[in-house]
């Protein structure tokens, strides 16, 4: 069996990682990985790919930069390109970037068997391109790899049961990742770290495009660095913005981006997460941290739903009662997430087609 995995941002590398060590345990499965460039990381060298124990990819089509239909019209082209001289028995695609979708459509005109890894999410909100990527991908599909049972629910209410489309409860690839790369957390360089400490992103456009509520989260977050340290990994586009806009930061120790290994180790040794980002959020309940989450809704509503997460949105005043008050749920051995089980199960399901 000959597999082509689409990958074009540097978490989609994290997640498949997982899978790839999984694939490459059997002979018969051959995996050709091809790396859009979707989303440019100067920092994706040989040292990334070794330091993560990820293959590195046969082919870089360097596409980026580009408006949301010239990327993904130019990456359909390359992808099918690829598809035409590699015949593959399937097209392997993760989560919900553009190159998710352009792997999911090049493929469906080429009549090539397509698995989603991470489908069934929603997060209901059609202003998200993620959310129409996700959507048009699963549509397409050939088998449906769901994290949790309320994706699979998502699909049910959405009649896929209706559709010639084998939909899979596997878990969470990015449980199998956080459970290999713990042990190959490092300290991030020259950062001091008082003891106790909250661990917290922001990146979010909804959040860093709107200057009422970046103000406002900015605001909570400089009432509880009086109380806690903040430990703020900032890109430098959000870090320009907060510039422009003269907001508050002195009560906050901001750091530059750290790596995924840097990354855990924050996570691992916080007290609690304060973040925007999806991934994190799983991140944080991996690590049995607590999270307060900077947005209106969520794709993870089982971890709201158990009371490991709470939504405040960019509210200073429920920004700074969920972290004085809110009582969060403890019992960090709830399996919501396959266990660390979700690659094995994809590479079966494969296997058997």
């Amino acid at each position: 069996m000959k597999i082509v995995t689409i990958l074009g941002a540097r978490p989609q590398f994290i997640k498949a990682g997982s899978v790839s060590r999984e694939i490459a345990k059997h002979d018969q499965i051959q995996e050709i990985i091809v790396h859009t460039g979707q989303h440019f990381d100067k920092n994706m060298s040989d040292i990334f790919f070794d330091e993560m124990k990820i293959p590195k990819p046969d082919y870089n089509l360097n596409i980026s930069g580009l408006s949301h239909g010239a990327m993904t019209g130019q990456m359909i082209e390359k992808i099918e390109e690829v598809l035409i001289k590699e015949k593959p028995d399937f097209t392997l695609v993760y989560g919900d970037t553009n190159s998710t979708l352009a792997g999911a459509l090049a493929s469906s005109k080429l009549h090539i068997k397509i698995a989603h890894v991470e489908a069934g999410l929603r997060s209901f909100n059609m202003k998200m391109p993620e959310e129409i990527n996700r959507i048009l991908t699963d549509r397409v599909s050939t088998v449906l790899f769901c994290p949790t049972q309320s994706a699979i629910e998502n699909l049910k209410n959405e009649g896929f049961e209706n559709f010639d489309i084998k939909v899979v409860k596997n878990g969470d690839v990015m449980q199998d990742g956080a459970n290999f790369y713990s042990n190959l957390a490092k300290k991030p360089k020259d950062l001091t770290l008082s003891g106790k400490y909250i661990l917290c992103t922001i990146h979010r456009a909804e959040n860093t495009d709107d200057k009422t509520r970046l103000t406002d989260i900015f605001k909570a977050l400089n009432e509880i660095a009086n109380d806690t340290q903040i430990i703020l990994p900032l890109h430098p586009r959000t870090k320009k913005i907060i510039k422009n806009l003269n907001i508050n930061t002195k009560n906050l120790t901001i750091i530059d981006p750290v790596g995924y290994l840097e990354m855990i180790y924050l996570i691992k040794n916080s007290n609690l997460v304060m973040t925007d980002s999806g991934g994190l959020q799983k991140e944080a309940f991996f690590f049995k941290k607590p999270c307060i989450t900077l947005r209106d809704e969520t794709e993870w509503v089982e971890l709201v739903e158990n009371n490991f997460n709470t939504l405040t949105g960019a509210n200073r005043e429920k920004i700074i009662n969920s972290f004085k008050n809110h009582k969060f749920n403890q019992n960090f051995n709830l399996n919501l997430y396959g266990g660390g089980e979700a690659s094995k199960v994809i590479v079966e399901n494969l296997k058997a087609f």
